[in-house]
């Protein structure tokens, strides 16, 4: 086997986050071989399923000196013509950007208003390493990753762990989420921090793209989303109004279009008028004096209770000098003081009437 004496990578692509050398097999080189890592990486000796020396960027003659933790494995009693076999592992420095986490299956989450929910999410993250040895040992060397690929489908699955805890406690309803998107995000770049940072790993961004409910509860969001733009109905049917009949005034093309056109909107202002009246009927309600049920306002009697609503009341007293109302049980008027008749009622029909009457104006029962 063929003793290097140069080591270095020469295709390592800013995509990728790791790149083993040789990319088979283990390679035989010999202290005093020149290691050339390039700026944004690091390289890491490993033989055996665990890393040993880690070096910066540089040309490096390798020693004794330089790499002590390899020559203790392999053996000091190895000399510079002897040959030992060893990995090396280049690790990027840069950010990798851009990987896709998801979730494929959907997400049971408790919604305050529509009850258990099932979402799918998605979004993007970036990764950077902080601890090439920490981060060869455990993912390169443990879990057996190389490709940029695989190492995205690990963080990924711990990503998608986590979401569902997260979901939790920043969201209580999936009516909010255009607004969430943003707390979502940071909430779970916190929380994932600590279990990247167990495989020498830094999260740098992390977005949430979507958060998409089944059809039928996208339905209900659109709907509610729907009467908010709408905001006050009462403006919103006079502005319409407007509008059906300013069109009907625009109508052009002789008379019978004309006639046509002026039918057209003086209906459509019609029914908009219709609608407006329904509209203002049914947000114009006063409570009953009586039972307190809403009614609509105007009206003579409750329609809850019966309760009779603002009529004179037939009990009263006009005063024949001023007409001003009394109660019935007046003996001098409320307004101008004068001595007021006296008032009875008749014992057959109970129709009010004075105390000189001799006859009942109503049935014409006579009086005692």
């Amino acid at each position: 086997m063929a003793i290097f004496d140069v080591i270095e990578s020469m295709d390592m692509g800013p995509d990728a986050i790791v790149q083993r050398w040789p990319a088979v097999g283990s390679g035989e080189i010999k202290l005093g071989s020149q290691l050339v890592v390039r700026e944004n990486q690091w390289a890491v000796f490993f033989r055996d399923g665990k890393g040993y020396d880690v070096f910066d960027a540089g040309r490096h003659t390798l020693t004794t000196g330089n790499v002590p933790l390899l020559i203790d494995f392999v053996g000091k009693h190895i000399t510079d013509g002897s040959p030992f076999k060893t990995e090396v592992y280049f690790v990027n420095k840069r950010p990798i950007r851009d990987l896709k986490w998801g979730t494929a299956e959907p997400i049971i989450f408790r919604d305050k208003d529509l009850a258990m929910v099932r979402l799918r999410s998605f979004g993007i993250f970036s990764i950077r390493v902080t601890d090439p040895m920490f981060f060869v040992n455990k993912v390169v060397g443990t879990e057996g990753r190389l490709e940029t690929r695989d190492v995205e489908g690990f963080l990924r699955a711990m990503i998608v762990s986590r979401m569902q805890d997260v979901l939790g406690e920043v969201l209580t309803t999936v009516l909010d989420l255009a607004s969430k998107y943003d707390e979502l995000g940071a909430a779970m770049k916190s929380r994932v921090r600590d279990d990247f940072g167990k495989y020498g790993l830094e999260i740098t961004d992390f977005y949430v793209n979507a958060i998409t409910p089944p059809p039928e509860v996208q339905k209900v969001i659109d709907e509610r989303t729907g009467m908010a733009a709408v905001g006050d109905l009462n403006q919103y049917y006079r502005f319409k109004a407007a509008r059906a009949v300013e069109k009907a005034a625009e109508q052009t093309g002789g008379g019978a279009g004309e006639g046509m056109g002026m039918g057209v909107g003086l209906g459509m202002g019609m029914s908009m008028a219709q609608m407006m009246g329904g509209a203002m009927r049914t947000t114009t309600e006063q409570p009953c004096p009586k039972c307190n049920q809403p009614m609509p306002t105007g009206s003579n009697f409750c329609p809850s209770c019966g309760n009779k609503i603002g009529l004179p009341d037939e009990t009263l007293i006009i005063c024949p000098e001023c007409r001003a109302d009394n109660p019935a049980k007046a003996t001098f008027c409320a307004s101008c003081g004068k001595e007021l008749p006296v008032s009875g009622h008749c014992p057959k029909c109970g129709e009010a009437m004075d105390e000189a009457d001799k006859f009942c104006p109503e049935c014409g029962e006579k009086m005692k």
